[in-house]
Order: structure tokens, then C-alpha cells, then sequence
């Protein structure tokens, strides 16, 4: 692990819970993560399985009722963001921490230009005035490569392609150069060529404004061209983490290995002779996990001790599992 004094962030026993007339929804049930200066972590998993919640719970964004972060602490630069007040944590959003989130359509006001959309975030965090903020919003807008920003900044999103409202948003994230970026699955709506695009680009600004990011996907293979350490969850909770060589070397959860085992691969003759194995069964319901390790329904190492939980261990330097297989 890194020296203490080098996390940029630091998640301690998370638990961020959804209170339904149905019952209790225990999206994000006991996380530990860590990420360091100027790193890149990535968290992976099926739909469903809590990482969007848990980025929204590092931005105290998690709509109450009915969801509530029952416990824990989040460590940003040495002060536990759940302790700030609403006031003070909006001085953190946008400034410190921001976000991409995976529909641009949906994250930027239909009816402003996205010169004020940009214009605001700087108004508001450095308080510049209105010239200097739309003067500001066209060099962000020319950092993330959309052509011609003098006139794109004065029109509105419907103007713009999927690829170019994504780059926006970067922009937007971007405009008080935050410490840390969190990006949840920024390329999904995106067609490939788009997608290598916007993942080049964030890659090309982390290392010129040095910020740390945060990756959601579900795209192992995004993963392995962008990140150093990489988390697995499933239900709710962190069951593989690891650097990213040794974790797509030798995966030791198993449903990491299913994960890796359903990706296609191109070495020659090797998609011809063997076929992409499935995950069987389905992720359950967070309203009805079974007992003990939560992947015991679908695993096909399951044994009697599975109706316990198993502890997250670390079992190589840096490398931890939770399973009972390496007890």
C-alpha cells in the first residue's frame, strides 16, 4: 500500500443505503477504497452493483428520502466530507471534486448556452466576472478539442454531437481544475471511435492538470488502457482490489474471472477455439441478498463456510480478495 500521507482520498466502512416501502436497499454495504495524488482507479461491475452510488455518495448527491449514507467516513484531502455541512460541501463540488456523468443530454440545461453553463461554475468557485468566465469557457472549450470554440460556446446542447456535449461536460468538470475527477461510465452513449476519443482526452488531462479520477464502467478493457488500480464490486460490496496487471494476470475472485472469462478476445485462433463463458444466474435483488458471501448463488466454488461472509484479505502485496478459497 501507499504511504498514508499520499491519498488524495480515502473511503472508510461505507454503507449508503435506500429506505423502499419494499425494504432496506443496501447499494454500497461496507466499501473501502483508496486513491492516491495524481492516481487513477477504476471500479467495475455489473449494473446494479453500487458504483454509481458509491461516486454519488463521495459528492453527498444521494437523493434523501429515500437513500441515506447510514455510516462511514469519506477522506478527501484530510477532512471527512460527511462531517461538512450542505453549505460547505457545495464549495467542494465543482471546485475539488466534480463529475462527468454518463448522459451529457441529461447533465446540461437544454435551455442555456454552454458558454453560461461553464461561465457558472467559474463565477460561482473563483468568482470571475461575466466577461472573464465566457472569455475562461472558450479556452476550456478549445483544452478539450471541440473545434471552432469561439462559436460552439454560444450555442446550445441539441447543436452539438454526443462526442462534442461529452467534451462540454469535461470542460464544465474541468473549469476550476479540480483535484479529483470523477467519471461514471463517460463513454456509454458514445460509438467507439468517440469513445477511444473522450478516454484519450481524459487521460491527456490528468497528466497536464495533474488532478487524480475516479473511472465507472463496466468495460474491463476501458480499465486496462486507463487506470493503475482497479476495484471489483458486486452487491454492494468491494470483492477484488488490485493494480491492474496483476488482477487481469492472474483474477483470483471468481467473479472476476467470470468478468474476464465473458470479454472477447482477438490473439489469433483463439476466438475460433473457444467460446466466451457466461456468469450463470443472475445478480440478486439488494432487497433479497442471500446469507454469507454474496456471489454463493452463482459461483461454482461454493462451499458450506460460503454462508459466512468472507473478510476482504489481502493475500499479495497490494492485492486483496474477499473469499473464503484463499483462507
Amino acid at each position: 500500500m501507499a504511504q498514508e500521507n499520499s491519498f488524495l482520498l480515502k473511503i472508510r466502512n461505507l454503507h449508503t443505503y435506500f429506505f423502499t416501502d419494499e425494504g432496506v436497499a443496501k447499494a454500497v454495504d461496507g466499501v473501502d477504497l483508496e486513491l492516491e495524488e495524481k492516481g487513477t482507479l477504476g471500479l467495475v461491475g455489473e449494473s446494479g452493483c453500487g458504483k454509481s452510488v458509491t461516486a454519488l455518495s463521495i459528492m453527498r448527491l444521494i437523493p434523501d428520502p429515500p437513500g441515506k449514507i447510514v455510516q462511514g467516513e469519506v477522506i478527501f484531502g484530510g477532512v471527512n466530507l460527511l462531517s461538512l455541512t450542505e453549505g460547505e460541501m457545495r464549495k467542494v463540488r465543482g471546485r475539488s471534486i466534480s463529475m462527468i456523468f454518463q448522459e451529457p443530454m441529461t447533465s446540461l440545461n437544454p435551455v442555456f448556452q454552454i458558454g453560461d453553463q461553464i461561465s457558472e461554475v467559474l463565477r460561482l468557485h473563483e468568482g470571475l466576472s461575466k466577461k472573464e468566465a465566457w472569455n475562461r469557457s472558450i479556452e476550456m472549450l478549445r483544452m478539450v478539442g471541440i473545434p471552432s470554440p469561439e462559436r460552439r460556446v454560444a450555442e446550445y446542447p441539441h447543436q452539438l454531437s454526443g462526442g462534442m456535449r461529452q467534451r462540454a461536460m469535461i470542460a464544465m468538470a474541468l473549469a476550476c481544475r479540480p483535484k479529483l475527477m470523477i467519471a461514471d461510465e463517460p463513454t456509454t452513449a458514445l460509438d467507439v471511435t468517440i469513445q477511444a476519443q473522450i478516454l484519450e482526452l481524459i487521460n491527456r488531462l490528468q497528466k497536464e492538470t495533474g488532478m487524480s479520477v475516479i473511472l465507472i464502467t463496466h468495460n474491463l478493457g476501458v480499465i486496462a488502457e486507463t487506470a493503475q488500480k482497479v476495484a471489483v464490486m458486486y452487491a454492494g460490496r468491494i470483492v477484488e482490489y488490485a493494480p491492474v496487471r496483476p488482477l487481469f494476470v492472474a483474477p483470483r475472485h471468481p467473479y472476476t474471472q467470470g468478468l474476464l472469462k465473458s470479454i472477447p478476445r482477438l490473439d489469433e485462433g483463439h476466438a475460433r477455439k473457444q467460446r466466451l463463458e457466461a456468469i450463470p444466474g443472475l445478480v440478486p435483488s439488494l432487497l433479497d441478498l442471500p446469507p454469507g458471501c454474496k456471489f454463493s448463488n452463482r459461483c461454482k466454488y461454493v462451499m458450506d463456510k460460503c454462508q459466512a461472509e468472507p473478510p476482504l484479505k489481502e493475500i499479495d502485496p497490494g492485492h486483496f480478495v474477499r473469499c473464503w478459497l484463499y483462507e
